[in-house]
């Protein structure tokens, strides 16, 4: 049985509060350059972020980053209610977009604070949103990509 789109809109819009809630807190409670160690590969930090995915594209502007997180998140809306079998993946993308988007449209940056590094090679700082944006691009290429290997394993074993 497949659920209601319902469903998926309720996850999508879980994602955008605990984005959201998140980068309240490390706005209000951490300073810019201020780190917080909780692990030995783990910070909390508050970085504003006017580009894309790892801080690229900066010279395109926000407006432009407005208009396609806008654009995405109306197809990803329409893909929700028309392929149920990928619903999950396409409300946690919905989620980190429309949570990203809202920090561009109220502080015309996104606010990144999750610091995964390892020895002195920091990953470019993110949030909540960009990790469930990545996982339901994940599971997305996941599955497209297990049939194709399956189709495949299938064909080379006869």
């Amino acid at each position: 049985m497949k659920k209601h789109p319902a469903v998926f809109f309720a996850i999508a819009f879980s994602v955008f509060v605990l984005d959201q809630g998140t980068k309240y807190l490390v706005k209000n409670h951490i300073s810019p350059y201020d780190v917080i160690r909780l692990l030995p590969f783990f910070n909390i930090v508050y970085a504003e972020n006017v580009g894309s995915a790892f801080g690229m594209f900066k010279s395109l502007g926000n407006a432009f980053f407005i208009t396609v997180a806008g654009a995405a998140i109306v197809a990803v809306s329409v893909l929700i209610v028309r392929d149920r079998a990928n619903a999950l993946s396409f409300s946690l993308v919905l989620g980190g977009a429309a949570g990203n988007l809202s920090d561009r449209i109220i502080y015309g940056y996104v606010i990144d604070f999750l610091d995964v590094y390892a020895g002195r090679y920091h990953w470019p700082a993110f949030n909540v949103a960009d990790s469930a944006l990545s996982i339901g691009i994940v599971l997305m290429a996941y599955k497209i990509v297990l049939p194709d290997l399956k189709r495949t394993e299938k064909n080379l074993t006869k």
